[in-house]
C-alpha cells in the first residue's frame, strides 16, 4: 500500500462512525448499531457490493428489490449520462419534456390492455396515495360522493406514508400511528402458506384454496359496495408481509366482483412489476386489467427514484371539465416525471427489448427452486415457496404445529449476520428468509446463493 493513501478499513470505519453521527437509517432501530455494525459501500456492479476494503457482497435482494438488471447497467447508465447532457429538470405542470412522452408511449404498449394514462410521482407510497384519491375523487366527480372508503387485505403492506400505510395491515408499520389513519375495510387474505390459521390444509391446491377463500371475500365487498371507492391488493404477492403467495385466480375473481359491484381495482404492482413473478406484471397472470396500476422500484433497475400510476379513459375523462367545476386532479410533486429518471426507466425498457427476459426469469427461478431442495425437509422450515424470481423459506420452531419462532428471538437477523459474513446480503422479513436477486445473476451465483442461504437458516435455527 501506498503510504500516503489512506487505509481502507479506517476509511470504512471513519465512515461508518460519521453516518451514525447524522444519518437516521431507514426501518432500523438505530441503538441496535451499537454492536451491529452499518456496512459501508463504494461501488457496486451487476449482482456484487463493494466495500472501501475491497470485500465484495451479493446482492440478493436487489437492493430493497429494485436492481432488476444489476447495479450501474451500461444500458441505463448511458441513457441517464445522454440525458443529463441536455435536460435535467423541468416542472411537468404545464410543460413537458421528451423523455416522459415516450416513456409514457411505452408504458400504455407494454401494460394491460386499457391502462392508458400515467400520472408520475416520486417513490412507490406516493404512487399509492395517488391511486388513492384519484379513485375517491372519481367516484367525487361522477355524483357518489358516498363511496370514500377502501378495501385492504389481511397481511398487507403498500407503502408508509399516511394514505398508504391506512390500507395496509402489516402490525409492525401500523400501529403506531393508526390514530392518523383512515379505517379500511378488511379482505382475508388468499395466502396460500400452510402457516397461516385456518389456511390451505395438506393436500389443498392453491387454486382450491384461493377459490375457497375468495367467497369469503365477495361476501364483505356486497355488503359494503355502496360506500366502497376501491379495493387495493399487491397481485400474487405480499411482499412485506412475508413474501406470502396466493393463485391467480383470487384476482381474477376479484377484478369479475369489482365490475359487478362498481368498486375500482388498484393493483400494487411497486415490488412485482416488471417481470419479478415471471411475467411483466402479476396481473398478466391472471389476463386483467386493474382499474389503477401502481409502478416504481424496478421501472428505473434501481437507477433513479420515479413511480407511476396508472389509469383508464373512462377515470381522465371524469376529471377532464372547464376549470370552474373544480374537478382537476390537482395532486403532485416538484420532481414528477424527472427527465433524468424517466430517461433511467427508458434505459430500463431497452435492456428489456434486448431479449427474452421472462423465459430467462423463469429459468434462474427453476434453479433457485432446485438449488433449495433440502431445504422442503428441514425440521425447522415450515414451507418453501416460490413464485417467479422470488423464492421465500418460512422458518419455525415446529412446522408441524405451524408454531412460528418468537419475534423476540431475532432468528432471521442471524441468519442475516450469517450471510454477511459469508459475503451475502439477505435482509429477511422476521422469520422468513427471502432471495430476491437482479435478473443477470449467473447459474454460479444461484448456487453460492443458495448454499450460503442453507447455511443461513442452520445457523438461524440452532437453539
Amino acid at each position: 500500500m501506498n503510504p500516503t493513501s489512506p487505509d481502507p478499513a479506517n476509511a470504512a470505519s471513519d465512515l461508518v462512525s460519521r453516518s451514525r453521527a447524522v444519518v437516521w437509517h431507514p426501518c432500523t432501530q438505530m441503538k441496535d448499531h451499537e454492536w451491529l455494525p452499518l456496512v459501508p459501500v463504494a461501488k457496486a456492479e451487476g449482482v456484487w457490493l463493494e466495500t472501501p476494503d475491497g470485500k465484495r457482497i451479493l446482492d440478493a435482494v436487489s437492493s430493497w428489490w429494485t436492481n432488476i438488471f444489476g447495479h450501474r447497467h451500461p444500458v441505463i447508465v448511458e441513457h441517464v449520462k445522454r440525458q443529463l447532457d441536455t435536460l435535467d429538470h423541468v416542472m411537468l405542470a404545464g410543460f413537458t419534456h421528451e423523455p416522459v412522452v415516450s416513456l409514457s408511449e411505452k408504458l400504455v404498449a407494454l401494460t394491460p390492455k386499457g391502462l392508458s394514462r400515467c400520472c408520475y410521482s416520486d417513490n412507490g407510497s406516493s404512487a399509492v396515495e395517488v391511486a388513492l384519491k384519484m379513485s375517491h375523487h372519481y367516484w367525487r366527480n361522477t355524483g357518489k360522493p358516498e363511496k370514500t372508503r377502501f378495501a385492504t387485505l389481511t397481511n398487507s403492506y403498500h407503502g408508509e406514508t399516511l394514505g398508504a400505510l391506512a390500507v395496509g395491515d402489516t402490525g409492525l408499520y401500523r400501529d403506531t400511528y393508526a390514530p392518523l389513519l383512515l379505517t379500511p375495510i378488511t379482505l382475508p387474505s388468499p395466502d396460500c402458506s400452510l402457516m397461516q390459521d385456518g389456511g390451505r390444509g395438506p393436500g389443498e391446491s392453491w387454486e382450491d384454496y384461493s377459490r375457497r377463500r375468495f367467497s369469503d371475500a365477495r361476501r364483505i365487498l356486497e355488503a359494503h359496495a355502496e360506500t366502497l371507492s376501491a379495493v387495493i391488493i399487491e397481485p400474487l404477492l405480499q411482499c412485506a408481509g412475508g413474501m406470502r403467495m396466493y393463485h391467480a385466480v383470487w384476482i381474477k375473481l376479484l377484478r369479475e366482483a369489482c365490475d359487478e359491484l362498481g368498486i375500482h381495482l388498484i393493483a400494487d404492482e411497486i415490488a412485482t412489476g416488471f417481470g419479478r413473478t415471471g411475467h411483466m406484471f402479476a396481473c398478466d397472470h391472471a389476463n386483467i386489467t386493474p382499474d389503477f396500476m401502481c409502478l416504481s422500484k424496478g421501472i428505473t433497475g434501481g437507477t433513479l427514484p420515479l413511480a407511476v400510476t396508472m389509469t383508464n379513459e373512462r377515470v381522465y375523462e371524469a376529471f377532464y371539465d372547464d376549470y370552474a367545476t373544480g374537478k382537476a386532479f390537482l395532486h403532485s410533486h416538484s420532481y414528477t416525471g424527472n427527465p433524468l429518471a424517466c430517461a433511467a426507466a427508458l434505459g430500463t425498457l431497452a435492456v428489456f427489448d434486448e431479449c427474452n427476459w421472462m423465459a430467462i426469469v423463469r429459468g434462474l427461478g427453476q434453479l433457485m427452486w432446485t438449488q433449495t431442495a433440502a431445504l422442503r425437509s428441514h425440521p425447522h422450515v415450515a414451507e418453501v415457496r416460490q413464485q417467479g424470481m422470488v423464492l421465500a423459506v418460512e422458518l419455525a420452531a415446529s412446522p408441524h404445529q405451524r408454531k412460528p419462532y418468537p419475534a423476540g428471538e431475532r432468528r432471521g437477523l442471524r441468519a442475516y449476520q450469517h450471510a454477511l459474513d459469508k459475503g451475502v446480503l439477505l435482509r429477511p422479513l422476521g422469520n422468513t428468509l427471502y432471495l430476491m436477486p437482479p435478473y443477470v445473476i449467473t447459474p454460479a451465483e444461484i448456487g453460492r446463493l443458495c448454499e450460503v442461504l442453507t447455511e443461513a437458516v442452520d445457523v438461524a435455527t440452532r437453539t
